[in-house]
């Protein structure tokens, strides 16, 4: 299983966004968005510009219920998107965005 790989290199010390933005999406596939959401914060710790990170971790955040968490990765996602030139990022963001401003109470 890819995950079991990647847990053991992160036990080697093997820590970069990579390995954490696998880890994210491995757990959030599982439906354990906790621990999706703590591996894509120290992958767009690592790099800020990572705008496939904050958008999943905006994914995982809404999973959890915490709406401000996903507002707030998907804005810094969008920034990231708009300073890579990354149209599709860019384009799925605004939308979730979009969605969450209908969702608020």
């Amino acid at each position: 299983m890819m995950l079991e790989s990647l847990e053991k290199m992160l036990a080697k010390g093997v820590d970069n966004a990579l390995l954490r933005f696998g880890l994210g999406k491995g757990y959030l596939d599982l439906g354990e968005n906790a621990k999706a959401a703590e591996h894509f914060q120290r992958c767009v710790a690592f790099d800020p510009k990572y705008s496939a990170a904050w958008k999943l971790l905006g994914k995982a955040q809404l999973a959890l219920g915490d709406h401000s968490a996903a507002r707030q990765a998907w804005e810094q996602g969008l920034e990231a998107a708009r300073a890579h030139g990354d149209k599709q990022a860019e384009k799925e963001m605004t939308v979730f965005l979009k969605k969450l401003d209908r969702q608020a109470p």
